[in-house]
């Protein structure tokens, strides 16, 4: 099965390299051919390799900045998808798409299931929800996966930072009233896997570990965890004060519940999604170990 990966240096990029090395994968990057602000040069890379599936694990994540930059925003996020979709439909091959939890308003305290409606609060949230759009509209084989809070030990996210600021700052101030999982890329790499081997699957899945937390409960468990582990840091979990939303603008609003409903896709999966505690563990054990961080060294 012959695989074009967009977007191979994201998290979920490395991630997928690493759970596909067994496949006929193809990894496309701006140099490559897979440059998703060049429509037309896109749609003829993809053409030219004619694979039987496309993974699109390329998008523009930078939130805030989407905000003064929404045209971009789009370009990369809806239009970009609708150019694999089409290229998709004339292949006749698979389409496999990530989304966000930013398609929703964050309002109320369950859950999102795949039906409910959708209402993303910034220019980001709109881009992707365009892209499903875009792609449910042009080829009925794809598979999109909503996912959320991602991180992977390579790349900037949230752990990596939390990290970082531990070692510099005696206290810090973290939201503490939104809601979600945080996702390893790595989970989202397996699932993949699992699903490229069933082609009759089709449609939109929410996909995140068990349980839910908030960013000030990652932070605590991330402290938690390298000091356990022997990291010099400069404070400890009672130094991380909880804080709401509104103590911390930004300029995209941010929802409140990025609660995933993850029951359609775990009753297709024969393993039980994780706990998202093992996911942060991991990343942190994996920052930790890499080869040019030296234990009890500062995380760059």
């Amino acid at each position: 099965m012959k695989i074009l990966l967009l977007g191979p240096h994201g998290q979920v990029g490395r991630a997928l390299r690493e759970h596909l090395q067994d496949y006929d994968l193809v990894p496309l990057d701006r140099e490559t051919g897979g440059d998703l602000a060049d429509l037309d040069g896109l749609h003829r890379t993809l053409v030219q390799h004619h694979p039987q599936v496309i993974i699109n694990a390329a998008a523009y994540t930078a939130v805030d900045r989407a905000e003064r930059e929404a045209e971009q925003a789009r370009l990369i996020n809806a239009e970009a998808p609708r150019v694999m979709a089409e290229a998709a439909r004339h292949l006749q091959a698979r389409l496999i798409h990530y989304s966000s939890d930013y398609v929703f308003d964050g309002s109320g305290t369950r859950p999102w299931r795949e039906d409910d409606p959708t209402g993303p609060l910034n220019v980001y949230g709109e881009s992707k929800l365009a892209g499903e759009h875009a792609i449910r509209a042009i080829w009925e084989n794809h598979l999109i996966l909503r996912v959320s809070w991602v991180h992977h030990p390579q790349g900037r996210n949230f752990i990596r930072s939390i990290l970082k600021l531990a070692q510099e700052r005696e206290r810090l101030r973290i939201v503490a009233d939104q809601h979600g999982a945080p996702t390893p890329a790595r989970l989202i790499a397996r699932v993949t896997r699992e699903l490229l081997a069933r082609p009759e699957i089709r449609g939109t899945y929410h996909l995140a570990p068990r349980g839910e937390t908030t960013w000030h409960g990652i932070a605590c468990r991330v402290v938690r965890r390298a000091t356990e582990r022997g990291l010099p840091l400069r404070l400890d979990t009672d130094a991380i004060d909880p804080i709401p939303s509104e103590a911390y603008p930004t300029p995209a609003p941010r929802p409140k519940n990025s609660r995933l409903d993850t029951r359609a896709l775990q009753a297709l999966i024969p393993w039980p999604l994780p706990p998202w505690e093992a996911g942060v563990d991991d990343t942190v054990e994996a920052l930790l170990k890499q080869p040019h961080q030296p234990h009890g060294n500062p995380i760059p």
